[in-house]
């Protein structure tokens, strides 16, 4: 072979091993970008699914629209001081309704052992907020709990706007706080106003809170006749395993039509038909408190609310 050849072959041999390298060179780059670019999809995956089980394992807010759902700022204000204010001699005066409470508690049979926690009698509560029957109830719950203790973070909502006595105006227990010296309340709103067509919501609302095992096993054990001719019915009201309520006191169409405001203003009057059947509810629910409390404290045990006590 002549020089010349050889000179040709050698600069064909580098440029083969050059054009290797550089291809060799051109497959590592792109390892380093798909391994970096992997690196940093794994990194997105995982902060999604973090995201993802956060927003799931957050409880759903109680409310849509605060407009659609009562007064806010001092409007609520005004209204919560009126519900929780209501004076004794307006409760003294509207004794036990004059028939506007059609149900009233019913005691406890077989003297279960006492409901309690923390250390004090408890009054578990279980309903929703769509249900306008728990509706009715909540204004004379409030007025009755509130001569025992004090509440904190209530906030208004309506019952469904599509179910019977829609639009109720009442209140919400989630997420409110309620301090006493006498009771425990324990209040379980399960579902909120809000529709859902999610094929586990037996209710047809989206759900808010869970009944703990130990709370589903109290309804269970006494959603059942001689308490109750429908199971499943809601508001469900235990005071301490002594009483119960089962349903609703009063037909909630007695407050169609009105505002929280003109609610809560009428609870104070007791010739009002609001008064008759939120504040006799309410007295006869401070007379199933008093049960569990022993008849105290004086000041919301009297002797009409004694007298109503001989009723349940």
């Amino acid at each position: 072979m002549g020089k010349a050849s050889r000179t040709k072959v050698e600069v064909n041999r580098r440029e083969k091993i050059a054009a290797q390298r550089a291809a060799a060179k051109r497959a590592e780059q792109r390892r380093r970008i798909l391994i970096a670019g992997g690196s940093i999809l794994a990194v997105i995956i995982v902060i999604v699914a973090f995201i993802v089980i956060k927003a799931n394992s957050s409880p759903p807010k109680p409310v849509t629209s605060a407009s659609a759902n009562g007064p806010t700022g001092s409007a609520l204000a005004s209204v919560v001081g009126k519900t929780t204010t209501v004076p004794a001699s307006t409760l003294e005066s509207v004794g036990d309704g004059s028939g506007a409470v059609t149900s009233l508690p019913q005691t406890i049979t077989g003297n279960p052992a006492p409901l309690t926690a923390n250390g004090k009698p408890e009054m578990l509560y279980i309903g929703a907020e769509y249900c306008p029957f728990c509706g009715a109830e909540r204004w004379g719950m409030i007025v009755a709990l509130s001569r025992f203790g004090t509440f904190s973070g209530l906030h208004t909502v309506h019952s469904s706007s599509t179910d019977v006595f829609p639009n109720t105006p009442t209140w919400s227990f989630y997420q409110s706080t309620y301090t006493s010296k006498y009771l425990t309340f324990t209040p379980v709103e399960v579902a909120t106003n809000i529709p859902s067509t999610a094929a586990d919501n037996i209710s047809g609302y989206s759900p808010l809170q869970a009944p703990t095992a130990a709370q589903e096993a109290v309804q269970a054990k006494y959603d059942v006749a001689p308490y109750t001719t429908q199971p499943g019915s809601i508001p469900f009201i235990d005071f301490g395993n002594k009483t119960l309520i089962n349903g609703e006191s009063y037909t909630p169409q007695v407050l169609a039509g009105l505002s929280w405001s003109t609610i809560a203003t009428d609870l104070s009057n007791p010739n009002s038909p609001v008064a008759k059947a939120v504040d006799g509810t309410a007295n006869y629910i401070t007379a199933a408190i008093c049960k569990m409390t022993g008849n105290q404290p004086a000041s919301a045990c009297t002797a009409t609310v004694q007298a109503l006590e001989s009723k349940i």
